[in-house]
């Protein structure tokens, strides 16, 4: 029997109460979560979450069935679309994606062939975060983290960066007919690098080193779970000290009082500056940068600090441009959720 935990928003949905019923999925390195919304005046409204561990799953299709009947048997709904966000590359006819951080891919035919979903729209994570922003509250403290305010018309683009797993970046463009902001898919994690120093040159030169990379450093390798471990160990084997701390998690949890740790996330917050600057000038994103993931929402104070606003704010010809900039860290966990179950009714509605 497949392993997940549930968690229930909506004992007993009505369906007069709802327009329709949607699946959607958010399917990232480390957890794979999928939750059935009610759609009520064209907002999705999550019923249930369950969750599963991405590398217990051989495929999507278990995960899949298993929500199926826990709608069917739960809430007495069934779903016939979905919409699924996964950390990849989709292929260019929207019909299967080998997953990033994960050793299996996803099959729009497959799902189709092996449950009873009639329509499976396969969008890329970020495209999921970029729509479900549509649904969040600035002025809520559950939904947002205020680094800088927005004063500035809404309808302006907006750049989404964030670390977890891995690293994602999406543009988003208000589409006046839809009357939401649409996001455009990215691979922008991958974008090189860029070391200011002879430190910074020593920490690229070890990270290539630990992971055998021939090619130019890419940022998702120091902006990540894996990339918080790796400058961790660097920074403590430059001083010959123990390696205290194995885990993300632990080197997150140990950095108000851990010389080692605090180094680390001082690293991170200078290096989070600095991708998200240049993506705030390759998008021109004067509706705000929002910054996602499990790194940001856990450890939000590191954007108000020096480091960050200082890396942020650092460019020779630009600088009151990034000024002005609206700066966010997403809070809601399941704001790609959202937009996963948005893109199954927007797509249906087509």
């Amino acid at each position: 029997m497949l392993r997940y935990s549930a968690k229930d928003f909506v004992k007993n949905p009505s369906k007069e109460r709802y327009s329709g019923f949607y699946l959607g999925a958010d399917v990232g390195g480390t957890f794979t979560r999928i939750t059935v919304a009610g759609i009520k005046e064209k907002r999705p409204n999550l019923l249930f979450i369950l969750k599963f561990e991405t590398n217990n799953l051989k495929s999507i299709i278990h995960a899949i069935k298993e929500t199926l009947k826990y709608a069917e048997e739960k809430n007495c709904v069934n779903i016939r679309s979905a919409g699924i966000g996964s950390a990849g590359i989709i292929s260019d006819s929207k019909d299967f994606v080998e997953l990033t951080n994960a050793e299996w891919s996803i099959s729009k035919k497959e799902i189709i062939d092996k449950t009873y979903l009639d329509d499976v729209f396969l969008i890329n994570d970020f495209e999921a975060l970029g729509y479900g922003l549509n649904f969040l509250d600035e002025t809520n403290d559950k939904d947002f983290f205020e680094v800088r305010r927005n004063n500035k018309s809404n309808i302006q683009t907006k750049a989404i960066i964030g670390a977890g797993t891995g690293l994602g970046k999406s543009i988003l463009n208000y589409d006046t007919e839809l009357g939401c902001y649409v996001p455009l898919a990215s691979e922008g994690g991958n974008s090189d690098f860029p070391y200011y120093n002879d430190f910074e040159e020593r920490l690229v030169k070890y990270v290539k080193k630990t992971r055998n990379i021939s090619k130019p450093l890419v940022y998702e390798e120091l902006l990540s779970g894996r990339g918080i471990q790796v400058i961790y160990r660097f920074l403590a084997e430059e001083d010959n000290e123990d390696i205290k701390y194995e885990t993300a998690e632990l080197i997150s949890k140990n950095r108000k009082n851990d010389e080692y740790c605090k180094k680390t996330f001082e690293l991170i917050s200078k290096f989070y500056g600095r991708c998200a600057k240049n993506f705030a000038l390759d998008t021109l994103c004067k509706g705000g940068m929002y910054i996602a993931g499990g790194i940001a929402a856990k450890n939000k104070e590191i954007f108000e600090s020096k480091n960050f606003i200082h890396e942020f704010n650092n460019a020779n010809r630009r600088e009151e441009f990034l000024k002005s900039v609206p700066i966010y860290v997403i809070l809601n966990p399941n704001t790609s959720l959202l937009g996963a179950c948005y893109v199954a009714r927007l797509k249906t509605q087509d």
